[in-house]
């Protein structure tokens, strides 16, 4: 005679749960995604890609934290806000980011646009990427005078009025320590050597290392204002 032996329904019950809070557990952890979304300042423009900012700053996420943070670099050089605005959209479609760092507004300023369309694009921005699930973080610049001191002070204010109308975290000058040194910039005066680029990530870096820390699974983006 075979003896059958069953398991209870209760038995079943916590043996199902048992199997599937193992397979949560086994779950490789989901990388952070880290979108830039920048112009020629994020894209290494004149040296070796591999040793911009951006670049850097995988390094460095990946030596503290192992495959736990993926780093996209959408900068394009030459990008203005505008430009920037049209092709976030596909950006974050194509990458799902958890934070996006914003890094424009070099070329609406050395081309003379007006501050407010360039806060307006940005601020459009901020909200397309809030409104995704992401977080933000505004990466600024300042400009030469070369229009003049109300040109250069309305163009100034635009990101710390953008930081405090979207409660996002600034960084007030990307290129600050970098830009006024010869030995950090290249020929041009307007874009950093390689040698001016671990500068740069130090300026963002806390910033950056604060929102990592301060992320959980319950994040909800800011709500937008107008």
């Amino acid at each position: 005679m075979k003896v059958s032996r069953r398991i209870a329904p209760k038995g079943r019950r916590r043996l199902m749960m048992l199997v599937v809070v193992l397979a949560a557990a086994l779950q490789p952890v989901q990388a952070e995604t880290l979108l830039v979304v920048g112009d020629s300042l994020s894209a290494a423009r004149g040296i070796d890609r591999d040793e911009g900012w951006v670049n850097l700053l995988r390094q460095r996420l990946d030596a503290e934290a192992p495959g736990q943070h993926r780093v996209v670099n959408a900068s394009i050089s030459g990008d203005t806000t505008a430009a920037g605005l049209e092709r976030l959209p596909d950006a974050l479609g194509t990458y799902h980011p958890d934070i996006v760092l914003l890094e424009l507004g070099g070329n609406d300023g050395l081309q003379g646009l007006p501050p407010q369309r360039m806060q307006d694009n940005l601020a459009q921005m901020i909200e397309k990427s809030q409104a995704s699930g992401a977080r933000v973080v505004l990466l600024g610049i300042l400009i030469p005078p070369n229009y003049g001191k109300t040109y250069t002070r309305a163009f100034a204010n635009v990101f710390p009025t953008l930081a405090s109308r979207y409660d996002v975290p600034l960084v007030p000058f990307i290129l600050d320590g970098v830009a006024l040194n010869a030995d950090l910039m290249q020929d041009d005066r307007i874009h950093p050597n390689a040698k001016g680029q671990p500068i740069m990530l130090d300026n963002i870096w806390p910033t950056v290392a604060s929102m990592l820390e301060t992320a959980s699974p319950g994040d909800t983006p800011h709500a937008s204002h107008h």
